[in-house]
């Protein structure tokens, strides 16, 4: 049964966004399901993660587990697909996701992999006020759905410990990302239910630098075409 979203659309969550993924809450772990694209790309973005925080943190040479002991926070973590092999990587991993349903499938499928990772269902900002602070913060094709992406990203740095790393992938705001993610990945091979992604979110590289050094609000291109950056 589908239990809903914890509290109201703010800044940072939008209940709709929520729901919609929330729904399909038993495909996370299916790699020819609904988010078989995250499968595909995961090799690629596990391995990015690893070497910057193995580099960000001067980590030794250790080959298994080079994350070993570093609380690394996943927001908007969804079934677990990065949590989990940031664990065998050694970390000591929270996963946190504003949708229940993510959160109970997440637990279920740890447990069968006898994996110890505190998935919390909530905010950042409730984090925030528990005082939880982390060597390095992940978010993951997440700030592309949120109200506010300012809001979102001061509120996920501020659980930050000095020194600390934060770690963003989204969609680029181009014109071959709106053809590859949405035409292609939504109307053409239904990867993902129609409407799932909004363009005008997305965001270019110098944009989501800018909020993330705590500059303005961006100001998003009406439609497809126009004040197309030329990287992708």
């Amino acid at each position: 049964m589908h239990q809903g979203t914890p509290g109201r659309s703010s800044a940072t969550l939008d209940a709709e966004e929520i729901d919609r993924f929330a729904r399909l809450a038993s495909e996370w772990w299916d790699p020819r399901g609904k988010f078989r694209a995250l499968h595909k790309i995961g090799p690629a973005r596990l391995g990015f993660l690893r070497d910057e925080m193995h580099r960000h943190f001067a980590r030794g040479q250790a080959v298994m587990r080079p994350l070993e002991g570093l609380r690394v926070l996943d927001v908007g973590c969804g079934g677990g697909l990065i949590c989990e092999p940031l664990a065998r990587l050694g970390a000591r991993v929270t996963g946190l996701d504003p949708a229940v349903e993510n959160i109970e499938a997440a637990r279920r499928h740890a447990a069968g992999q006898a994996l110890d990772i505190d998935y919390r269902a909530g905010r950042v900002e409730e984090l925030e006020i528990e005082g939880r602070t982390f060597d390095a913060v992940v978010c993951l094709e997440v700030v592309e759905h949120v109200p506010d992406a300012g809001a979102f990203l001061k509120a996920s740095a501020a659980l930050l410990r000095p020194g600390g790393l934060i770690l963003l992938s989204t969609l680029n705001r181009t014109l071959k990302a709106y053809l590859l993610a949405i035409i292609g990945g939504e109307y053409v091979l239904r990867w993902l239910p129609v409407g799932t992604h909004d363009w005008r979110k997305f965001l270019t590289p110098r944009e989501a630098g800018a909020l993330l050094r705590g500059g303005s609000s961006t100001t998003r291109s009406p439609m497809p075409g126009r004040s197309v950056p030329t990287r992708t």
